[in-house]
C-alpha cells in the first residue's frame, strides 16, 4: 500500500461490528411491492442479527419495532434510527469506514441518484442524521464533494480496488475529473493505490452504470469472484466474455494472476413488462461468521452457494431469497453496509 497514506479502506471481510440497513416504506418506490419485499429485508436483519448488530433507518420507529417482534427477530442486537430516506440502497449512500491511523472514520461521499437518474435529496443527507443521533458514537465523519457509491467499489484490504469505468467515469456524477484525477482522489481519500479497472461488463435493468458489486468481487487470498454468462445467445454473452479476459489479467500487487471463481448465470427474470431483471450472485454480502448470497429460485442458486464457499470455506453460507428486492433492480449487497469494528459505540 502507498507509503504516504495513512489511510485503508477494509475489506468486506474483516471484523465488523454491524450492518445497515434502509427499510422499505410506503413513499419510496416499494409502494406497490411492499408485501413481498419487506419479507426479504425481515430475512436480512434476522441472518446478520445470527452474528452481529443490525442498525436500521425506519420512517415509523414504532410500527418496524412492532413489525420486527411479530416476526420473532432479537430486538437487542437491532437499533432502528428515525431518519428520512428516499429509498432502500444504503450500500451507494450509507458511509464509507476507513481506518486512518488505525482510526475508523466515516466518509460521507455525495449520492445523486446514480447520475441524476432518481430523487436522492434525504438519501444524501442520511448519513449526515445518523452521526447527528450519535448511532456512530465518538467516530469522526468527513463530508466530501466526490460523488461515489458505496456498490461502485471493491476493496482487498491491502490497498487494491476493483471497479468500472462506466459508473466511476459516467458524466453526470464527477464530470469535472478525469480517470487519472479521480484515481488521485481515491488514493487520497480511500489510501487505494493499486487500480483493477473493469472496462466491460454490464447487466441489463441495472440503473447504477454497472457496479462492480454486481459484477465481480474481491475475496480473501487473492481470489476473485465474477459473473460468466455461458449462453451465446443471451445479449450478456460477448460483454461479460470480454470481461472474463481482462479478470484474467489482472495482476495482483506482487505481480501473480488472481485466482478467479466464477459465478453461475441465473435463468433471466422479468418484470411484468417483460423487461430484464438484474439478477446477480456476485451481490453478496460478508459479515462475522457468514457470507448472505441471494438466491432467485433458481436452479444454479446451490452452485452458486457452492462457489461462494470455496472463496469462504470457515465461514457459514447463508441463500437469502431475493427476487422480489430485483423487481427494483438491485439485490442483497445493495441494500446492505457493512460497519468495520470500532464504529459502533
Amino acid at each position: 500500500m502507498n507509503e504516504q497514506t495513512t489511510r485503508r479502506l477494509p475489506a468486506e471481510w474483516e471484523p465488523q461490528d454491524g450492518v445497515l440497513i434502509s427499510w422499505p416504506h410506503v413513499e419510496s418506490d416499494w409502494r406497490p411491492f411492499l408485501a413481498e419485499v419487506e419479507p426479504v429485508f425481515i430475512d436480512i436483519a434476522r441472518a446478520v442479527s445470527r452474528f452481529e448488530r443490525v442498525l436500521i433507518l425506519a420512517t415509523d420507529v414504532r410500527s418496524l419495532q412492532e413489525r420486527l417482534r411479530r416476526a420473532d427477530l432479537v430486538l437487542e442486537r437491532i437499533e432502528i434510527f428515525q431518519i428520512a430516506t428516499n429509498d432502500t440502497w444504503v450500500r451507494d449512500f450509507g458511509p464509507i469506514t476507513v481506518l486512518d491511523g488505525g482510526r475508523p472514520l466515516l466518509l460521507d461521499f455525495c449520492f445523486n441518484g446514480w447520475g441524476l437518474k432518481f430523487p436522492a435529496c434525504r438519501d444524501n443527507r442520511a448519513g449526515r442524521g445518523l452521526h447527528r443521533a450519535g448511532a456512530f458514537g465518538a467516530t469522526p465523519m468527513e463530508t466530501l464533494g466526490l460523488t461515489l457509491e458505496g456498490g461502485s467499489i471493491d476493496s482487498d484490504g491491502r490497498g487494491s480496488l476493483l471497479t468500472t469505468a462506466a459508473c466511476l467515469l459516467e458524466p453526470n456524477r464527477n464530470p469535472h475529473l478525469s480517470r487519472g484525477e479521480i484515481t488521485t482522489t481515491l488514493t487520497g481519500f480511500l489510501g487505494t493505490d493499486h487500480f483493477l479497472w473493469l472496462n466491460h461488463g454490464f447487466l441489463a435493468g441495472d440503473d447504477t452504470d454497472s457496479h462492480i458489486d454486481t459484477l465481480a468481487r474481491l475475496g480473501p487470498d487473492d481470489t476473485i469472484l465474477y459473473v460468466c454468462c455461458d449462453d451465446p445467445d443471451d445479449p450478456h454473452y460477448e460483454e461479460l466474455q470480454a470481461m472474463a479476459e481482462e479478470l484474467a489479467s489482472f495482476k495482483t500487487r506482487d505481480g501473480r494472476p488472481y485466482r478467479l471463481l466464477p459465478l453461475p448465470w441465473p435463468s433471466p427474470c422479468h418484470d411484468e413488462n417483460g423487461d430484464r431483471l438484474p439478477a446477480t450472485y456476485a451481490n453478496f454480502l460478508v459479515i462475522n461468521g457468514a457470507v448472505l448470497v441471494p438466491t432467485y429460485h433458481d436452479s444454479k442458486d446451490l452452485i452458486a452457494l457452492a462457489t461462494v464457499k470455496k472463496a469462504f470455506p470457515d465461514r457459514e453460507i447463508v441463500g437469502i431469497h431475493c427476487l422480489p428486492l430485483i423487481r427494483q433492480h438491485g439485490s442483497l449487497h445493495c441494500v446492505t453496509m457493512q460497519i468495520p469494528t470500532g464504529v459502533l459505540p
